[in-house]
């Protein structure tokens, strides 16, 4: 983009070399390349991967979910001695976002990943594949993987297994953030109480073991209450 000096190397020899000519061409030229600037700008000012408060929210504003939770998330601050809640799961109280009876408004980090997965929410095809794909945006890391399984009877189980998330995401999941069902049918979320392979029967892989290997699914009331 041409800055002020560009504009003035415009100048032609007539009035070059003439100081208050320049002056007023510099006065009438640096709003315009400011204005530039600004408008050049504005696709990362309202970039998914860029935008900050104010601006992140109208990205959620066209996307279509905002940062503020309708009913309150407990009990999903750091506490020590308590495993689901510990280093890495707990989230650290901030009155800009919380409240004593919970948090209520998401921070940026925690706002811009629930976005990417709402965008490919919006973009679900109604396969279990692509329910799945857009779940484990919830957790980029790719520590926590999600299982989807059609129960055949009206009724769809979410399980994860692999790294236990934090609670916050738990209660985000669990809350309904991210509507991943055909109308009319339950959704089920289950998820695992050990890191590791969640039980079930007669699979044996990374996400799913039998005796000895997976653990116990929990519903997401468990990690939260």
């Amino acid at each position: 983009m041409a800055d002020v000096d560009s504009y003035l190397g415009l100048i032609p020899s007539l009035h070059r070399g003439k100081p208050k000519f320049s002056a007023m061409i510099k006065a009438l030229i640096e709003p315009i390349v400011a204005q530039q600037a600004f408008m050049e700008h504005l696709p990362l000012d309202f970039d998914l991967d860029q935008a900050i408060g104010v601006q992140l929210d109208q990205v959620g504003e066209w996307v279509g979910r905002t940062r503020f939770i309708k009913v309150p998330i407990a009990n999903a601050w750091f506490t020590w001695g308590d495993a689901n809640k510990g280093w890495g799961r707990g989230i650290w109280y901030d009155k800009r976002y919380d409240t004593p009876a919970g948090i209520t408004r998401l921070d940026d980090g925690t706002y811009r990943t629930l976005l990417r997965a709402k965008i490919a929410a919006n973009n679900w095809d109604g396969t279990l594949p692509s329910a799945k794909a857009a779940l484990e945006i919830l957790f980029p890391n790719g520590d926590t993987s999600i299982v989807v399984i059609d129960n055949q009877d009206m009724s769809i189980t979410f399980a994860v297994a692999g790294v236990i998330p934090s609670a916050l995401f738990i209660a985000l999941l669990s809350q309904g953030y991210l509507p991943l069902k055909p109308e009319g049918v339950k959704a089920n979320y289950r998820i695992t109480t050990v890191s590791g392979p969640i039980f079930g029967w007669g699979v044996d892989n990374d996400l799913i073991g039998g005796w000895g290997r997976g653990a116990w699914g929990a519903p997401p009331e468990y990690f939260t209450s």
